[in-house]
């Protein structure tokens, strides 16, 4: 195929082009234009997953970027390890963690009562102006399949599961933290 055919410039092997847009032909502009949506496409660390509509939510008065570092600081208050936290994103994941024996597992393999073991997922979603909808997200695994995804073997901990008290523990705390708006009580 020729140069010609795929739209392209020759360049000499020494010679170092000033502006990268002059090696295709494309207008310069939409070549530019494209380089600056693909830089400023925003980059998020949350997972693909949405939260299970079971989950625990509640509203808080004060905006996302309070919210996460407080439960971050809660989380690990109460002994929990932290896996992922992401201020920007408003999203905060703990290490499977066993209620009963008060111990964090960082990973899925060296944890001794599976159905015991509880993960917690915050997500901290912009509401209205200065306020945040909380979503908890306490799971657990019944059993360990290692042909599946871990995310299809989570189920949402009942409430009499050690792990759903934490969750409840949690939120109640940070409604005392933060308020609630009065037309969520």
């Amino acid at each position: 195929m020729r140069n010609a055919e795929r739209g392209t410039r020759n360049r000499r092997v020494g010679v170092v082009a000033r502006d990268a847009t002059l090696l295709f032909r494309v207008p310069p502009s939409a070549f530019r234009v494209c380089l600056l949506l693909a830089a400023c496409t925003p980059v998020t660390t949350r997972p693909d997953f949405k939260p299970d509509p079971r989950a625990l939510v509640v509203i808080l008065n004060a905006r996302p970027e309070r919210v996460t570092p407080g439960i971050d600081s809660l989380v690990r208050a109460e002994s929990l390890e932290v896996q992922r936290v992401n201020v920007r994103d408003g999203y905060v994941e703990t290490a499977w963690y066993d209620p009963a024996r008060r111990r964090s597992y960082p990973n899925g393999r060296d944890i001794a009562d599976l159905p015991a073991t509880v993960k917690i997922r915050c997500w901290a979603d912009p509401w209205v102006p200065g306020q945040t909808r909380l979503t908890v997200e306490p799971v657990y695994r019944p059993r360990v399949d290692p042909s599946r995804a871990e995310r299809d073997l989570e189920l949402i901990a009942p409430p009499e599961h050690g792990g759903y008290k934490l969750a409840q523990q949690l939120i109640e705390k940070l409604k005392q933290r933060f308020g609630t708006p009065q037309s969520a009580r």
